[in-house]
């Protein structure tokens, strides 16, 4: 995980690319109505936000009002899931 947060910063520091427009486009995709799986989408969202230890009262808000504090905590939490699913089991099945 330190790896993904220290590749982050070199983003942003070397090339200044800005997560922001990256950011509000995977908020806009997880929050659309029209995605058969919304529901479950808003959970993983909320599961996100928990993580980055963003007060459920702001997890609603647009990614331009969050602090840049929160943004960064965003995408420590966003690479702490990255890295966890690549422990994931190879070939899930279902439970008989």
């Amino acid at each position: 995980m330190e790896g993904l947060n220290r590749i982050a910063e070199l983003r942003a520091n070397v090339f200044g690319l800005n997560i922001e427009p990256e950011l509000e486009r995977f908020i806009k995709d997880m929050r659309d109505r029209r995605d058969i799986n919304h529901k479950q989408n808003e959970r993983a969202l909320a599961a996100i936000f928990f993580m980055a230890k963003i007060p459920a009262e702001r997890h609603g808000v647009n990614i331009s009002n969050l602090t840049t504090d929160e943004k960064r905590e965003l995408v420590k939490a966003m690479n702490h899931f990255r890295a966890v699913v690549s422990l994931f089991p190879k070939r899930l099945t279902m439970p008989n």
